[in-house]
């Protein structure tokens, strides 16, 4: 697996990091090279030119290490073999550690393990023919014990670099895990978005379509009444699903062309658009009554979640209890204790779907529940031992930043 790729700012400054290391570098071998035998070991005795030349091959490549590192390092090493056999320095092979650093940073295992063997084998191999062989300057244990540190810097610098990619193979890795996460988050909120919206609005739209069709020729303004109803909750779903794939898209307010539909930059439905939901109840059938006392402002986000529940749970009862069924929407509250949601129906009226027992396992509950654990609260949802459903929510609840708590209020809606 490849390394992250830097950003183009933090690498330019690297490569000007090399550059200046190369630099240093070719200066040292410069001044070795011309450095007189003042400590009685064999010093270069060769051309000027010969020396600058070996000192440029070990230092020069060091500016562009990052960008072709297995190069880099067969020119630095076979240099830093020369200056050995020149005795033009016996250093433990500084640069040459600084290039198979990065070709174990950056080259995969197989190429980075063949970099390191074809080091080894060069460095001890110059390192002892250069000190126990051509210019020897001691017994051969002083050469062993040279190549060994030789060996001992460039193995650390190795594992150094094994252990920088493999941490930065991680990181990405966690990084491409927690976008796909965040991906399958964003997919499982827009299908509950659209779920709640297409469930609601058919459901209504069926029920009406139902008593249109059935009162048709005995009771045609009923049959009127019904299609306005259809036609208007049409509408609304229309500009809710609009308003829904606007966000997916990510359209900007600013983007439309003069004239065109702006309800796909609508605010989010909340508490205040409850009673439209319980009119459109009242609509399908439902006697539907909706009752609130909530001592403080809601945040956005948990009053859609709050209006979602209690949309889904409308949908259920108009969708398996029908026409004749008593509802009462009840929500209660503040922000020290939380807020409760509770829809509950007596089972009275006559389903025009049958399957309420179904209702565990539909992806409405399974929606509802994820919206309330995402903020930690609790959902429960059942028959009722005397007849009739009842979903009953309770979310932790936090006043709106930068708003004050609402006096208690209470609004009561009756069909």
């Amino acid at each position: 697996m490849d390394t992250m790729p830097q950003p183009l700012r933090t690498r330019s400054h690297l490569l000007l990091l090399d550059a200046a290391t190369a630099g240093v570098a070719v200066a040292a071998y410069v001044a070795l090279a011309g450095q007189g035998a003042s400590d009685g070991l064999p010093r270069f005795s060769g051309p000027p030119w010969v020396g600058w030349l070996v000192a440029a091959c070990v230092g020069a490549p060091l500016a562009v290490r990052r960008l072709w590192a297995l190069p880099v390092l067969a020119v630095v090493l076979g240099a830093t073999a020369a200056a050995t056999l020149l005795d033009i320095t016996r250093d433990p092979y500084v640069s040459t550690a600084l290039t198979l650093y990065t070709a174990a940073l950056v080259q995969p295992a197989r190429w980075a393990a063949g970099g390191l063997v074809l080091t080894l084998s060069v460095s001890s191999a110059a390192v002892l023919a250069g000190e126990a062989v051509l210019t020897p300057s001691g017994p051969w244990s002083d050469a062993v014990g040279t190549t060994a540190l030789v060996w001992l810097v460039l193995g650390a610098a190795w594992a150094a670099g094994r252990v920088v990619r493999e941490r930065r193979a991680r990181a990405a890795r966690r990084q491409r895990r927690l976008a796909e996460e965040a991906l399958v988050e964003e997919r499982l909120r827009i299908a509950r978005e659209v779920h709640d919206v297409v469930s609601h609005s058919l459901s209504v739209i069926v029920v009406k379509a139902a008593v249109a069709n059935h009162v048709a020729r005995a009771r045609p303004e009923e049959t009127r009444d019904a299609v306005r109803a259809i036609e208007r909750t049409g509408r609304e779903a229309l500009t809710e699903m609009r308003r829904a794939l606007g966000m997916l898209r990510g359209d900007d307010a600013g983007k439309h062309a003069p004239g065109e539909d702006l309800a796909g930059t609508a605010p989010a439905p909340g508490l205040d658009d409850l009673p439209c939901l319980v009119q459109r109840a009242q609509e399908a059938g439902v006697r539907t009554g909706l009752r609130t006392r909530l001592a403080a402002d809601l945040p956005a986000g948990l009053a859609l979640t709050v209006y979602r529940i209690v949309q889904e749970a409308l949908t259920n009862v108009v969708k398996h209890s029908g026409g004749g069924t008593r509802c009462e929407v009840t929500l209660t509250g503040d922000s020290r204790e939380g807020v409760r949601v509770e829809v509950v129906d007596d089972g009275a009226g006559n389903a025009v779907m049958p399957g309420r027992a179904g209702l565990r396992g539909g992806h409405g509950l399974l929606g509802m529940r994820e919206r309330v654990m995402m903020y930690g609260g609790t959902l429960e949802a059942g028959p009722q031992p005397g007849g009739g459903f009842a979903v009953s929510a309770r979310l932790p609840a936090e006043p709106a930043h930068g708003t004050q708590p609402a006096p208690p209020s209470r609004t009561e809606t009756t069909a």
